[in-house]
This record gives C-alpha cells, structure tokens and sequence, in this order.
C-alpha cells in the first residue's frame, strides 16, 4: 500500500499525476464472498434434490452453505471500507472529492454488465422459454431494474423470485449503486473530522430501520434483507473502519499488531455467524435487529486483519489462484446463475439421478467451471472496453 498521501489541492484535473493504492489481499476475499453465495446457491439447486435420498448428506450441506448468502454482506462490508478509504485518501490529495468523476469510474465498472444482465434476463429468457416450449412468467419489473431500484422490486414480491434467474442476483448491485449514487455526496459536504460521528448515526438509523421491521413474516424479512435504509448500516461499518484506519493511530496500530491468539478469534467469530446464523440470531425481534451490525463486525475485522496485521497466519494474496479470479468477481456474481442453468439443463438431457449426491456435487463442480468460463469472457471481451476508461476519470489507480 502506498505511503500517506498529503493534500494537493488543484483545479485541473489532467495535470495532477495518479497516486497509486493497492490492497493485496481484498481481491481473495472478493473471491471468498463470491463462492460462499456459489455455495448457497448449488445448497438451493443442485443438493435440495437429494434430501429424500440421502438425508443425512443433506442435512450436512444445508448446515454448511444454507447462510452462503452472507456473501453479499461480506460483498457490502468490503465496499464500504474500499469506496470509504478511497473517498478519504482522493480527499487529503487533491483537496475535494471530484463526485462527477466518480459517478463516471462507477457508471463504466457496473452498468455495463447490469444491462446486460436486464437485458438477458427480460429479453433473451423469455425467447428461449418459448422456443423451447415453455410459457414465461416473468414477475419482476424492467422499470424498476432501468434505475436500480430493483432490490424494491424484488422485495414485494418476496418470497416468489423472478422468473429469469440471472435477474434475482442483481438486487445487491441495485443497493450497491444507490450506496455510490449518496456516499461521495455526503462524504464531500462533511467535514473530515466529523465522519467518526457520521458513520455510527448512518449505522444507529439503520438499526432502528431494522428494530420496526424485526417481525418474523415474509414482508419483515423482505424489508430486513433487502431495503437499502436495513442494509446501509453494513457501508456505514466499512467506512468508520476505513475511517479510522487511514492514517497512523492508536486503532490502526492495535491492528497491526493484534496477536495470534486475537486473529484466530476473529476467524472463530466470522465462522460462527455463519454456521449458526439461525441458531443465534433467528430468537427474537432484538437478535434479528443486531444481527447484520454483528456479522458485518466479524467481517470488517477480517479485512482489516488481511490489510494491516502483522502477524497473519495467511494472507489472501498468497493464493494466487483465488486473487486472481477475484478480479472477475463482479462478472461471477452477475453471471454465476447462467452456470447453474446451463448445467442444469445439460444433467436433465443427459437423464442423470439429479436425487444422487454424486450428480449434485459433479454438477455444483461443472457449474462453478462453467461459471469461470462465462465471467472471463464477459470481463475480456465485454467489460474491458469500458474498464480501459475508468483511470482517465481517476485521482488514485491500482499499483
């Protein structure tokens, strides 16, 4: 990572050389989050068919990936502190946060692949529904997924989900956009010195948002799960950790140095939630409230433990494999569900037991594969052409 950056104040945009900041191992954990939301999502196609047969197997894989969705939290956490630290560092080096040039670094990495991914969804699906024979259905609203409001969507009709599963992913990159649209606005009119108070009453409204909607029935669940004022609190979290770790001090110093037995405490912690996410915190209406604020707490400190301390036991950028299939996580989120269908269709031509353990887990194999294949595609035949511009419109660049 670069060394720290002072202010540079200037008003012309071309003539001020690129700072460059690199964080080595948040590519292996975009890679993590991703594959824990693969996992939930093969627990939920290919191995629910094999609880009859094999129950126990069953029961196994759903202990193991049936909270695989607290990827997208993860995916939140991360975004909050990147975006957060990025703003903050941008900020100390030209003086202001340049919101329009943002808008434009954000615009050319994500709407790209969203409307591609609308446009499949809404347009190619139903095609192919009907030359195949079938009737589409489509519940979801392409009004809605134009202004990335889809998470709204997607929230009222819960618990029925769209009928083009490539669009039931996209509401998480919906709530991530409107986090892009606000966050460089507020972070440009607030002073620095008083983001350690705007980040903790972003988190305090969200929990509240949370406390009126802590009833346990679909529509709590749906405004808990996926209304951006439920799920804010996880960037506000991300961005106070950013905060507080963006220059030397006492905090960014206890990281640093945090020791072995705190790290493996860390881990413990993040793995518990997961595991037993239903068991701790499905109790009652103040378990349901806190719960996000709690994992997102086990998730932040693994970013920054991989980031800053000393005294890992790894680090994520030592696998190279996973860092660099990290760089293709946004396109393996959007597309990963093409995989699945795709493999699903070839197992139901080829007349395989789709009841038999070993088909689930040859097809959750041959899915993630598939899946691999499709997003290196999308990145370097697609989405290159627009990440190519992004760094004209950028103050700090990837080393």
């Amino acid at each position: 990572m670069s060394s720290p950056m002072q202010p540079k104040p200037t008003s012309a945009f071309a003539s001020v050389p690129k700072e460059k900041i690199f964080f080595p191992n948040l590519d292996g954990l975009r890679f993590i989050s991703f594959f824990l939301v693969f996992l939930y999502h093969t627990y939920m196609t290919f191995f629910n068919n094999i609880k009859d047969e094999s129950p126990d197997a069953f029961d196994y894989v759903q202990r193991l990936f049936q909270h695989g969705n607290l990827g997208v939290n993860f995916f939140f956490v991360l975004s909050g502190f990147l975006i957060t630290y990025l703003l903050i560092k941008e900020r100390e080096y030209t003086g202001r946060i340049h919101v329009p040039n943002f808008y434009v670094r954000r615009i050319l990495r994500i709407w790209p692949l969203f409307y591609l991914c609308v446009f499949i969804g809404f347009v190619v699906f139903p095609i192919i529904k009907k030359f195949t024979g079938q009737t589409p259905h489509e519940i979801a609203h392409p009004a809605y997924y134009m202004v990335f409001a889809n998470n709204f969507d997607f929230m009222h009709s819960w618990p029925e989900k769209p009928d083009a599963t490539l669009l039931s992913v996209l509401w998480s990159v919906a709530v991530e956009e409107q986090f892009y649209l606000t966050w460089p606005v507020i972070l440009s009119i607030i002073p620095l010195r008083w983001y350690k108070f705007v980040f903790p009453a972003i988190m305090i409204f969200s929990l509240t948002f949370r406390a009126i909607h802590s009833g346990f029935n679909n529509e709590e669940y749906a405004y808990r799960y996926f209304h951006t004022f439920s799920l804010i609190g996880d960037m506000a979290l991300g961005g106070l950790l950013a905060y507080l770790c963006s220059r030397e001090n006492k905090f960014r110093n206890f990281i640093t140095n945090l020791n072995r037995l705190q790290i493996a405490m860390i881990y413990v912690g993040a793995i518990a939630v997961v595991l037993f996410k239903s068991d701790l915190f499905d109790q009652n209406a103040f378990t349901v409230t806190i719960e996000r604020l709690v994992i997102a707490f086990f998730f932040g400190m693994i970013i920054l433990e991989q980031n800053y301390a000393k005294r890992s036991f790894f680090k994520m950028g030592s696998f190279k494999i996973m860092s660099k299939l990290g760089i293709y996580t946004y396109g393996l989120y959007c597309l990963h569900l093409l995989g699945f269908l795709i493999t699903d269709v070839a197992i139901t031509k080829a007349g395989f037991n789709k009841t038999s353990f070993a088909v689930a887990l040859s097809g959750s194999i041959l899915a993630l594969l598939i899946s691999i294949v499709i997003a290196l595609a999308s990145y370097h035949l697609y989405e290159k052409w627009f990440l190519r511009l992004k760094d004209k419109f950028a103050f700090i660049v990837k080393k």
